[in-house]
């Protein structure tokens, strides 16, 4: 079950303290959807994380070549694996999938989000090549919203991009040389939180 800052159920956070009321436990896992990077794309977005990182004197370690992707959809923070989200989860990923033939991607720019201090992800983006990703992101949040998933608003406001690492030092947008690669399977992922671990717990090929 999600974090609710510190608050416990049925009252504020001073009931803590008191008998009878237990504080809600810290979220340990994590799911969401994602397409993963072909390997040759991988391996182009590891050699330009590396050489964009020297050209900004940025200090960040770039992520591992198997972890970049995009984030489609987030579905929430628990303290353990709820198996119905689970699998209300595979159910709106098998019904996107059947209905959204393969597309291509291009990634063509970079720059820093701002998040919180000291860890501000520096990622790839899209100009004019992710125009089918976005509507797909959409597909599947109408499929999550049918099997009966709650889609945020966070969710609704997408950006497709890929994080390459996260550094305090802001490094504004700029093109890049294109990383294309072609999207034809999708991913449900467990992140173990605090353990930088990606568990795919499902995959789907999209209908050819």
């Amino acid at each position: 079950m999600a974090s609710n800052g510190g608050h416990v159920r049925g009252g504020g956070p001073l009931q803590s303290a008191l008998p009878g009321f237990d504080a809600e436990p810290m979220p340990t896992d994590r799911l969401f959807f994602a397409f993963f990077l072909e390997a040759r794309a991988a391996s182009q977005v590891e050699r330009l994380a590396a050489r964009l990182r020297d050209e900004h004197g940025l200090s960040g370690k770039p992520l591992l070549t198997e972890r970049f992707h995009v984030t489609l959809h987030h579905l929430g923070d628990f303290a353990g694996l709820p198996p119905h989200i689970v699998a209300m989860a595979q159910e709106a990923g098998a019904a996107a999938a059947a209905t959204t033939p393969p597309f291509d991607i291009t990634l063509d720019r970079a720059l820093s989000f701002v998040s919180r201090p000291g860890k501000n992800p520096y990622v790839l983006l899209g100009s004019d090549g992710v125009g089918a990703l976005v509507h797909f992101q959409k597909t599947l949040g109408a499929a999550m919203a049918k099997a009966g998933l709650k889609v945020s608003k966070a969710n609704s406001a997408f950006t497709p991009h890929v994080t390459l690492l996260y550094d305090a030092h802001r490094v504004a947008e700029h093109a890049v040389e294109p990383i294309r690669w072609t999207a034809n399977e999708f991913v449900l992922v467990h992140s173990l939180l605090g353990q930088t671990k990606h568990i795919p717990l499902a995959r789907w090929t999209l209908c050819p």
